[in-house]
């Protein structure tokens, strides 16, 4: 029998309340507004649409609208922490499947920066 040195992993993404600032200390805040599960080769892959704002620091002002794509979603909303739920999902460490999923979301959603767990 051979052994398979690849292993699964999978963690959990807390979802965050939608249309609700979420503050980064004292320079700004981020609010997420979508959550999208986006079909990819046979599976689905959760991503997350916002805008993260700096209101003041040293370099000035500023926002852009962002997607963070915590990975393939495994099981949605199946777990909780706090008050909000949790999700399982399998982060994308594949550079080529990143990339073209970079390139379909912000195809889509016209944004400034896609950024993966």
């Amino acid at each position: 029998m051979a052994l398979s040195l690849e292993t699964e992993t999978t963690t959990r993404y807390t979802h965050q309340p939608l249309g609700e600032d979420v503050p980064t200390g004292i320079a700004g805040y981020y609010t997420p507004y979508r959550e999208v599960r986006l079909p990819y080769r046979g599976r689905t892959v959760l991503y997350i649409v916002g805008r993260a704002v700096i209101e003041s620091s040293c370099c000035g002002s500023g926002s852009w609208d962002y997607a963070v794509v915590p990975g393939y979603l495994i099981g949605w909303r199946t777990g909780s922490k706090g008050a909000l739920p949790t999700s399982e999902v399998e982060p994308i460490a594949d550079r080529a499947e990143q990339e073209e999923l970079r390139q379909t979301i912000e195809a889509n959603e016209h944004l400034d920066l896609v950024s993966f767990w």
